[in-house]
């Protein structure tokens, strides 16, 4: 090497990239979380703020590039990263008999434990969080005629036939058995016989709807908007004990993963160098993630219990 020169490592890379990723994720996570929180914070108004966000969302131009370059290639370069650094990664015990080295309950000690345990429990949570609304239980988009229509099959409830006149929803009850009337324009102005374009999109209907079987405790709900098809997912989600366990759990990992993360990105990049600049970061990092696991339990808790059971 000639003198002056100087080489970056691939790990020196690597970690400023870690980083970078996740702050990124970190402001994504922010954004969903108070996004979620709108079905909950405001009693009595049936979670429309949520609704008006989904809905602003969805009418972002390309909005699946969006997703891809801004969520998706962050998430899988800092999960990449994160789980070799994990598996390499050696931490002191908390205790010691003496025969080895212990940092026992020192703070950053134990927010490198801490750090390493939220990320395999995020890591899972991810994973199985994507699985399920983004492919297992994410509303169908269907186009009848020039107007597209959001079907989200949910478990039936008593609180589902007051709650369809306040959302903008309407239930199909089967299918299959012809108890699903077709979202048909009412309106005579429409250009050509009213009549042929009914029997067109009574066809186009039955055809979109030939995929779905519901079981007897199922509904089948129907809503032009998409943020109340997202809405009734969630809702539906937070009504069932296990879910609400497991992303509870999922929520408080993620915000002290971020909260913390935050913290070492600013270590990272040279901006808290100094041990007083560290400690007055500390109640920020705790405020923070207090913060961020508000936003996430009063979603999960209160979407269902709280401002949309009926």
């Amino acid at each position: 090497m000639r003198a002056g020169s100087q080489t970056l490592s691939s790990d020196f890379v690597w970690r400023r990239l870690h980083s970078l990723m996740g702050l990124a994720l970190v402001v994504y996570l922010i954004e969903h979380l108070v996004v979620n929180s709108q079905a909950t914070l405001w009693l009595g108004d049936h979670g429309k703020g949520f609704v008006q966000l989904v809905n602003l969302i969805h009418s972002v131009p390309y909005l699946q590039v969006v997703e891809i370059v801004f969520i998706a290639v962050p998430l899988v370069l800092h999960g990449y990263w994160g789980v070799k650094r994990a598996l390499s990664a050696r931490s002191l015990p908390l205790r010691s008999d003496g025969s080895r080295p212990s940092l026992g309950f020192y703070s950053r000690h134990l927010a490198f434990r801490l750090q390493r345990i939220s990320s395999w429990i995020l890591l899972v949570g991810v994973v199985l969080h994507v699985l399920q609304m983004r492919f297992w239980h994410r509303p169908t988009e269907v186009e009848i005629g020039a107007k597209k229509w959001y079907l989200t099959k949910i478990s039936s409830d008593v609180g589902l036939s007051t709650l369809s006149d306040e959302v903008g929803f309407y239930l199909c009850l089967d299918p299959k058995e012809g108890r699903c009337p077709a979202p048909l324009p009412a309106s005579s102005r429409i250009s050509g016989s009213i009549e042929e374009l009914r029997d067109r999109q009574q066809s186009e209907w039955t055809l979109a709807l030939e995929g779905y079987t519901l079981q007897p405790y199922e509904v089948l709900a129907v809503s032009p908007s998409p943020g109340v098809a997202f809405l009734l997912m969630v809702r539906d989600t937070f009504k069932q004990p296990l879910y609400t366990v497991a992303y509870t759990l999922f929520v408080l990992a993620a915000a002290y993963h971020a909260s913390n993360g935050l913290w070492t990105f600013l270590l990272t990049w040279g901006y808290l160098l100094s041990f007083a600049g560290q400690r007055r970061m500390g109640p920020i990092v705790w405020i923070g993630c207090s913060l961020l696991g508000f936003l996430g339990l009063v979603s999960i808790w209160g979407s269902y219990w709280l401002n949309l059971r009926s």
